[in-house]
């Protein structure tokens, strides 16, 4: 009786501690959606430094990873947290998925450095790559520093060379940034927690047969298509 009531006496306390865990865990991740939104509104809010339209329409998917950490002395890497929206065949855009971004450089810095980064896909067969494991930025697809502005539709690389176009903001600047060797792959555990669904992978999220989604992914859904075409035009 004694060693039972003890065991009952542990359980009562692993919830008790580990409950609130999950809970800030779970808030972590919904700001983390919530932050991507923002990011992406205040980006698209300063006509003369946006992402063509061109290419906006164009996209089969769109990452937003806010606070990229670069930081190093001599070797320095990149790192950071964000999301990812898929447009569908009928042109209308998935629930987002989240996603992770790491990365190494090598070369004369110091200091740490926050970033808004932001990647526009042209291509479904990269989507569909990066479905299949890590995928390495420059390696596994072309990657190119994107045009910025309304008026940039003439500019040589506009012509949507490249496989998926790079942006960064950082201390209120907005342009295209190298990303070269980067490593962008999915974030599984976020994507099962925040969607309730133990299992849940993201090709089933971008098919649309997850559960209900949050508040907040309805939110950046909705952002993605306000900034994008209804259809694509590829």
């Amino acid at each position: 009786m004694k060693h039972t009531v003890l065991r009952l006496l542990a359980l009562v306390i692993v919830f008790l501690f580990s409950a609130p865990v999950a809970v800030l865990a779970a808030d972590k991740i919904d700001e983390r959606m919530k932050t991507a939104t923002e990011v992406l509104n205040n980006i698209m809010a300063i006509p003369e430094d946006l992402i063509p339209p061109s290419l906006l329409n164009n996209a089969h998917g769109i990452a937003v990873i806010p606070g990229v950490i670069k930081a190093g002395f001599i070797l320095g890497g990149r790192w950071g947290r964000g999301v990812l929206a898929v447009r569908s065949e009928g042109g209308s855009w998935s629930n987002p998925a989240f996603v992770t971004l790491t990365g190494g450089s090598i070369g004369w810095q110091i200091g740490v450095q926050s970033t808004d980064i932001i990647l526009v896909f042209k291509s479904s067969k990269n989507i569909e790559s990066l479905m299949k494991g890590k995928f390495t930025l420059g390696a596994d697809a072309s990657v190119a520093v994107g045009p910025v502005g309304r008026h940039t539709e003439a500019g040589t690389d506009i012509k949507l060379q490249s496989e998926i176009y790079s942006y960064s903001r950082s201390r209120g600047l907005f342009a295209g940034v190298a990303l070269e060797g980067a490593a962008l792959q999915f974030d599984y555990r976020a994507i099962e927690s925040f969607y309730q669904s133990p299992g849940l992978t993201p090709r089933a999220l971008f098919s649309g047969l997850s559960a209900r989604a949050p508040f907040s992914a309805i939110q950046f859904r909705e952002t993605v298509g306000r900034y994008t075409a209804t259809t694509s035009t590829r």
